[in-house]
């Protein structure tokens, strides 16, 4: 069965993460997504390892970070400076709904490849731009990279252990977390867009930077500064507003514990065998306990010493009290619901054969995820896509 977006062609111009991210989720959705890639060298996470995939004879393939955010796309490569190249993106376009791009603000125009000529073209023409500080503002002409908005954006100031704790400072997350909402956010501005030219006609340019992202995926941390005033500080694991939410050691590991509600906090206590500690009232409401967790934190990590992580999350799971270990990426991989789940997909590549890579979380009962093609090599549907213009 056809994905719910096999009536559509995308053109992606995009390169790294964030809009190749958005390019994969379409084409998981059956788009028709082809990737304008360099001459030779293609997008620059071909070579951003290793890890690379390994070839039959030994020799690396392509990276890992690559193959991460480029399933299911057709790839052709132009050289965009050259009108050759101009000639064809602008020929592709003209046979698409929908533009990715994420060059610098005012990139594509010396190649007359921006929205304005495209739309000449195709006046219909859904066009996505994807830069660090959006098409306008002092900041427009710059740079950026996850790592850097990820600090400037907020997210490390309130990500770590606290402030004055030894040997610490402030974190990044452990995955580009700005790319990917970046790339999430541009997918759903871009299915509005198709839908409301369904509606109306009109094409769309849209504009997504990535520290408008950060700034907007704040949410109730920054909602919470609106509110009080009060500037929110790096609480390590511990949960801001509710308690107890935190990780906990075990005599072999660590475990999270995710008390949501008075009631959860009492089937905790008598999990662990301590009703004292809900009986008490300085811990009896999340008021109360936010304003004593230092007396209570200590109590249920001694209690939580003595057992192994297996045996809390047996204990606790079966009391209905949300908590996990704190899985490895094997672990998670291997753990019996994201198996049940399908995951991991298997993909056959042209080069070095078997290919495992990450599902798509969404689930389609009458129009399923498409897992047709692995990630392309550079220019392997060169032919096939001219082919196809010079019939059309």
């Amino acid at each position: 069965m056809a994905g719910p977006l096999s009536h559509v062609r995308v053109l992606d111009l995009s390169r790294i993460l964030a809009g190749p991210f958005s390019g994969q989720i379409l084409a998981d959705l059956g788009a028709d997504v082809i990737k304008v890639e360099r001459p030779g060298e293609g997008d620059d996470t071909r070579q951003w390892g290793p890890p690379f995939q390994t070839r039959p004879d030994g020799t690396w393939g392509d990276a890992a970070y690559y193959l991460a955010a480029n399933r299911g796309k057709r790839s052709v490569t132009a050289d965009l400076a050259t009108p050759e190249g101009q000639t064809l993106v602008k020929a592709l376009a003209a046979r698409s709904d929908i533009v990715l791009e994420n060059f610098k603000v005012g990139g594509l125009a010396r190649y007359g490849l921006d929205y304005d000529s495209l739309k000449a073209i195709k006046p219909d023409i859904i066009y996505c731009s994807i830069t660090g500080f959006g098409q306008d503002g002092p900041r427009a002409s710059q740079a950026a990279y996850d790592f850097m908005i990820q600090a400037m954006g907020g997210l490390m100031s309130v990500t770590g252990e606290p402030e004055g704790t030894p040997g610490t400072s402030p974190q990044k997350a452990g995955i580009p977390v700005v790319d990917l909402m970046t790339g999430l956010y541009a997918t759903i501005a871009v299915l509005a867009a198709l839908a409301r030219r369904d509606q109306t006609g009109e094409g769309e340019h849209i504009d997504i930077g990535l520290l408008d992202v950060m700034v907007g995926s704040l949410c109730n941390t920054a909602q919470s500064y609106l509110v009080s005033g009060r500037t929110p500080k790096r609480a390590g694991n511990r949960h801001p507003f509710i308690q107890p939410q935190d990780v906990f050691a075990c005599s072999d590991g660590h475990i999270a514990i995710a008390v949501g509600n008075d009631g959860q906090f009492r089937a905790f206590c008598a999990a662990i065998d301590r009703p004292d500690l809900s009986a008490d009232p300085r811990f009896a409401s999340n008021g109360a306990r936010l304003e004593n967790l230092e007396a209570l934190k200590p109590e249920i990590a001694t209690t939580l010493a003595v057992g192994n992580v297996g045996h809390w999350v047996d204990t606790l799971e079966a009391a209905g009290v949300p908590c996990a270990p704190i899985n490895s990426v094997p672990d998670i991989l291997a753990d019996p619901q994201a198996v049940h789940r399908g995951m991991v997909v298997e993909l056959e590549h042209p080069v070095t054969g078997l290919l495992r890579t990450l599902a798509s979380p969404m689930h389609f009962h009458n129009a399923p995820i498409d897992y047709r093609r692995p990630p392309p090599l550079v220019g392997e549907h060169d032919a096939e896509i001219r082919a196809e213009l010079d019939t059309d």
